[in-house]
């Protein structure tokens, strides 16, 4: 499918993802990957975040308001807790979270995992995969718009953490 890949190896893609637990049979399944020059203890805090703003582009999804830029020390994430705010709207359900290592998540029946994998030399593979049981024309269209959204939204997760 059109976009259903960006920045991931084929062991990535091969690998068993926790969003892959709530869907069967997916009809949409798409991976992203970013090299962070930073420990998975420095990037877990920033993916964390994501329960506060979708750090993707602010003026798309976000109604023009920044995403946080400093990290705010909030406690650990709890299944049952919401996923993310965008537009001044609270979004989707925490479905499944191993603290500094993997954030999962459902907005409207697309699941989405990060996953922390922690390199040589204190550097992290930050992955995401969304996966969703949806018609194929939606998920030619949800896959496409999530590869520039979360393409974004990786790259300044791992801008962040590689900063602080």
């Amino acid at each position: 499918m059109i976009g259903d890949r960006w920045g991931v190896s084929d062991s990535e893609v091969a690998r068993a993802y926790p969003c892959d637990d709530f869907v069967t049979s997916p009809t949409l399944q798409a991976w992203r990957g970013v090299d962070v020059r930073a420990p998975a203890e420095a990037v877990w805090p920033w993916v964390t975040q994501v329960r506060l703003a979708p750090y993707s582009y602010d003026w798309i999804d976000n109604l023009g308001r920044r995403s946080p830029r400093a990290l705010l020390r909030l406690p650990e994430p709890q299944a049952g807790e919401r996923f993310t705010t965008a537009a001044g709207r609270r979004l989707g359900r925490i479905v499944s979270v191993e603290p500094g290592k993997q954030l999962t998540g459902r907005i409207a029946g697309v699941f989405m995992s990060y996953v922390l994998v922690p390199q040589e030399h204190g550097t992290t593979r930050l992955l995401l995969k969304v996966a969703a049981r949806t018609s194929s024309g939606a998920a030619l269209v949800i896959s496409v718009g999530d590869l520039v959204m979360a393409r974004r939204q990786l790259l300044n997760f791992k801008r962040l953490a590689e900063r602080h």
